[in-house]
């Protein structure tokens, strides 16, 4: 069953300008070291090892990943993808330095745009906040693809629900904020999760810290 409109709304309302200002802290800090067990700098790290002179960013957050990862070169090609325009609003004016493309679409449907294709996407923190099963949301990374150089790779992370150790308080976040509708990732599974990668990548790697899937694939050259 397609998600319905208020489902997508709710995936990405809690993004207010007011959440965002305290994010970094809050979610990046308390709850990725105490409750996802996955702290912030092991998804940079991942950002470092894959991240491209040509890349797009999609579900962006406050920017926090593409302001601090290290591309190789000065003057890299960064775009921003999102449906919520105060995260595109914040994230774009916090790496301004890059001149950032920025675009707004659901990447659960078609993405309508005619651009030079990316050599990189990072999905980070995305796919929990996507109605569905982790299978129906396997159509993300097809319509990334459609804007990607052959070749290239997607790397991201996600929040599991099952397969994964969960602690207490990532137990309790996470219920109330699925019945929140802030997560959708109640029938999230690791398992899962290396399935959707397998079927839409070449090359998947799934790599597990604390609740937290962190995933690579690369476009069919």
């Amino acid at each position: 069953m397609d998600p319905t409109p208020d489902e997508i709304e709710a995936g990405h309302a809690f993004y207010t300008k007011r959440a965002l200002a305290v994010y970094d802290l809050a979610i990046l800090g308390y709850f990725s070291r105490l409750a996802w067990k996955c702290p912030a700098r092991r998804i940079l790290q991942h950002y470092d090892e894959h991240v491209s002179n040509n890349h797009l960013d999609v579900g962006v957050g406050t920017g926090f990943f593409v302001d601090r990862c290290r591309f190789e070169s000065p003057t890299p090609r960064v775009a921003l993808m999102d449906l919520n325009d105060n995260c595109l609003e914040f994230a774009s004016r916090r790496i301004a330095r890059y001149r950032p493309e920025i675009y707004r679409a659901n990447v659960l449907e078609p993405i309508p745009f005619d651009v030079p294709a990316f050599d990189s996407v990072g999905l980070t923190y995305v796919l929990h906040c996507v109605p569905g099963d982790i299978a129906a949301k396997g159509v993300v990374f097809d319509h990334v693809k459609t804007l990607m150089n052959p070749g290239g790779v997607v790397f991201g992370a996600t929040l599991l629900h099952d397969g994964v150790e969960r602690n207490w308080l990532a137990r309790a976040v996470m219920d109330r904020n699925n019945k929140q509708g802030i997560f959708a990732n109640v029938d999230d599974s690791l398992d899962g999760l290396k399935s959707a990668i397998a079927e839409h990548l070449t090359d998947p790697v799934v790599d597990v810290v604390g609740c937290v899937g962190i995933f690579t694939g690369s476009v069919r050259p």
